[in-house]
């Protein structure tokens, strides 16, 4: 299987092909062997054979268009789905149509809100932090805009893929 990304505005080519109980994967044309096992609800733990590196990765859906926000070990990126036919064009940042509504990629509790409805926000731009399991993520902007709204407050436990904040 081969994907076109864009991650962090520069676009990736990735190729996925089963090798036994590996996952061989090729990115921008280089191979690189991963053990990948799903943990259920959209988190994996990913070991690199060759560096005998692992990584928990939660890979959380955020918009209509197939962006994605994907955290690997704590590290939060924002992957889109590039538009076949047009190099360079993205379903990501101020390209699109519609809201983007930004979901918790895991259960955890709001501990900050860095925005409030009518600001305008750049592409990647920290939009709210939830903690998770001790730890806390910036969650960021996948497009430029103006907060709708914001649909938890400070101090409110939510419960992973729930809506936070709309971006229009």
């Amino acid at each position: 299987m081969r994907f076109q990304f864009e991650v962090d505005g520069r676009p990736r080519t990735v190729t996925l092909e089963r090798a036994g109980a590996a996952l061989a994967v090729s990115l921008d044309g280089r191979p690189v062997e991963l053990d990948v096992v799903g943990l259920g609800a959209g988190r994996y733990s990913v070991r690199l054979p060759a560096s005998g590196r692992q990584h928990e990765v939660i890979v959380t859906p955020v918009g209509p268009d197939g962006t994605m926000q994907v955290a690997v070990s704590g590290t939060d990126v924002l992957v889109g789905r590039r538009s076949p036919g047009r190099p360079g064009s993205a379903s990501m940042g101020a390209v699109g149509d519609g809201p983007q509504r930004l979901v918790a990629p895991m259960p955890g509790k709001v501990v900050k809100l860095l925005v409030k409805p009518g600001d305008v926000v750049a592409l990647r731009q920290g939009i709210v932090v939830v903690e998770a399991m001790k730890m806390e993520n910036e969650l960021r902007a996948g497009r430029a805009g103006v907060v709708r709204e914001v649909l938890v407050v400070e101090g409110a436990s939510v419960d992973r893929g729930a809506p936070l904040v709309v971006i229009g």
